[in-house]
C-alpha cells in the first residue's frame, strides 16, 4: 500500500514509527574518542539468552520500546545470538554491561549493526562514539562492501544524527506500525513515557 500525502489515522492499540535505512560502502574515516573510564569492551562469544534480553531491555526497551527481540522465543533468539556469524560486544563496567553492539554478517559481503546502543548512565558520554569506531572498523577488516543500519523516531532524538555524522549515507523511509509492546505484555506500561498509549 502507497501512502497518500497527510495524515493517516493509526489504529489503536499501535505504535507507529518513521524507519531510516542507511549505509556505509567504505569505511569512514573514525572519530578519535576513548571509552568512559572504568569500561572495557567484550567480545561475548556464547552470549545466554537471559543476559541478552536483560541488556537489550535496559538499552533499548524501557527507553525507546525496542521489543522485536522480546517476542522471540528462547530457542529461535538463541540461534541468532550465537551464529557463527553474528558477534555481540559488551560495554562493561565491574562485570556489568551497559552498552550493547550487535554486528550481523549472515549476508555475504555485508554487515548489518542490528542493534547498537546504550543504557541511561552512558547516554551522551563517548561510549556511542566508542562503540561506533568498533563497528566500522571491526565490520570494514572482514571484507565487506556493505556495512548497513536502520533507525526510527522511536530511538533515541539524536540517533539519526549520530549515524550520518559517523559517515553513514541515508537510503530510503518506510513507515512501520506494529502493536504497541506495552499493551502485549512485552514491556511494561511505564516503558519510554514519552510516546502516548492509545488503547
Amino acid at each position: 500500500m502507497i501512502l497518500t500525502d497527510g495524515f493517516h489515522d493509526v489504529p489503536r492499540g499501535r505504535v507507529a514509527t518513521v524507519v531510516t535505512h542507511l549505509e556505509m560502502r567504505t569505511p569512514a574515516e573514525v572519530k578519535p574518542c576513548v571509552v568512559a573510564e572504568g569500561y572495557t569492551l567484550r567480545h561475548v562469544e556464547s552470549p545466554q539468552v537471559d543476559w541478552y534480553r536483560d541488556l537489550f531491555l535496559r538499552v533499548g526497551g524501557m527507553d525507546w520500546l525496542w521489543f522485536s527481540r522480546l517476542r522471540m522465543d528462547a530457542a529461535q533468539l538463541l540461534r541468532i545470538i550465537t551464529d557463527p556469524d553474528v558477534q555481540i560486544f559488551a560495554l562493561e563496567r565491574d562485570g556489568r554491561a551497559e552498552g550493547l553492539l550487535e554486528l550481523d554478517f549472515r549476508t555475504s559481503g555485508e554487515c548489518e549493526i542490528a542493534f547498537f546502543g546504550v543504557a541511561a548512565p552512558l547516554t551522551g558520554a563517548t561510549a556511542g562514539r566508542f562503540l561506533m569506531n568498533h563497528a566500522i572498523t571491526t565490520a570494514f577488516a572482514r571484507g565487506i562492501d556493505r556495512l548497513h543500519v536502520h533507525t526510527c523516531t522511536l530511538d533515541h532524538p539524536r540517533a539519526l544524527g549520530f549515524y550520518l555524522r559517523s559517515g553513514f549515507t541515508a537510503l530510503r523511509q518506510q513507515v512501520e506500525i506494529q502493536p504497541d509492546p506495552r499493551l502485549t505484555g512485552d514491556l511494561p506500561e511505564s516503558a519510554a513515557p514519552q510516546i502516548p498509549v492509545f488503547r
